[in-house]
């Protein structure tokens, strides 16, 4: 029997590293060796039993790796390709997905959420769901999903050529944000990050203007405005640095709570409010991003940790004790 090492979480607040029979790849399935896993806030949340989860999950759907190898079947990828996999798998038959919204699949599943995730020397996933990342390195491989979602809400926005961007949070998605809003066009994007190491990020990634405080931030000033932190405090305050007629995207992921808008304000200004979940095939467009450098990737990773040092990184992302982006975990070595 051969085995693997992966990460479980057993129940909400209970994780440990587990030794199992590795996978082997059914009818239409491949299994990847996993070379880089990115820490998600969804990973934190599944963790403190905050989000939808089938426990026990290996969490991880965040991840790039080598196709080791290809059930029966499997025809478009081949054993030695270089991967990265679009974690939702969507049943591509219900009302959703027949209206091409495969994001709201009535029998949807994700890897990493209800099905094995990355945080594992290998993964199984079904081959509609695997795609080819050429030689862009396994590390950026690991920020297809996260962009894949960033664009999508971007996409949703529709900003203009010189539209003046309101960006809330400079965290790795926001900085991911960040390039996305100026590459469609942006004129001008300010940034609020309380952080200082983060707003000095932001800076270096080209904001126009970086404040560390809501407060800083010029009301009615920007055709869009962006959540990038899913603090409920952040998102009812979104609104009010909206210009009239401007868009309020919420993209943060909040906790499951109410949030206090004032309406008759969004009436007045005829304001459109926006949530994004997930992304709409976006992969390939998040691909080519990172190939082209158009979106960099490589300043945002701060820890680069082993499979049994994930508890450490999620602490490190909850705790900010030290300065801390994106935090990828490497199965593999």
């Amino acid at each position: 029997m051969t085995t693997m090492q992966a990460l479980q979480i057993a129940q909400p607040h209970e994780l440990k590293v587990i030794t199992l029979e590795r996978p082997q790849p059914g009818p239409g399935q491949v299994l990847i060796k996993v070379m880089a896993s990115g820490i998600c806030g969804t990973d934190v949340h599944i963790l403190e039993g905050e989000y939808l989860g089938a426990y026990p999950v290996i969490p991880g759907h965040e991840f790039a790796g080598v196709v080791e190898q290809v059930g029966p079947g499997v025809s478009r990828i081949q054993v030695g390709g270089r991967v990265a996999v679009e974690p939702n798998i969507a049943c591509d038959n219900c009302s959703y997905c027949l209206n091409n919204q495969q994001n709201f699949c009535e029998n949807w599943q994700a890897v990493g959420v209800t099905l094995p995730g990355g945080m594992a020397e290998y993964v199984l996933a079904p081959e509609k769901a695997v795609f080819d990342i050429g030689e862009l390195a396994f590390e950026a491989g690991a920020f297809v999903e996260p962009l894949s979602c960033v664009l999508h809400g971007v996409q949703k926005t529709g900003i203009r050529l010189a539209d003046r961007v309101a960006l809330l949070g400079a965290g790795p998605i926001g900085i991911l944000l960040l390039q996305a809003v100026k590459a469609q066009g942006a004129q001008r994007v300010s940034v609020v990050e309380l952080d200082q190491a983060r707003a000095e990020t932001a800076q270096a990634f080209g904001a126009n203007q970086v404040v560390r405080s809501l407060d800083e931030l010029p009301k009615g000033a920007f055709e869009v405005v962006i959540d990038a932190t899913g603090a409920i405090p952040v998102m009812q305050r979104a609104p009010e640095f909206a210009r009239k007629g401007g868009k309020i995207l919420l993209f943060g992921v909040p906790p499951k709570t109410q949030v206090a808008f004032d309406a008759f304000g969004l009436f007045v200004n005829g304001l459109t409010l926006l949530t994004s979940y997930t992304s709409v095939r976006n992969s390939l467009q998040a691909v080519d991003l990172l190939k082209s450098g158009r979106i960099d990737v490589k300043p945002l990773i701060s820890h680069r940790l082993p499979l049994a040092e994930f508890e450490r990184g999620v602490n490190l992302i909850k705790n900010k004790q030290e300065r801390v982006g994106k935090v990828l975990i490497l199965p593999n070595g």
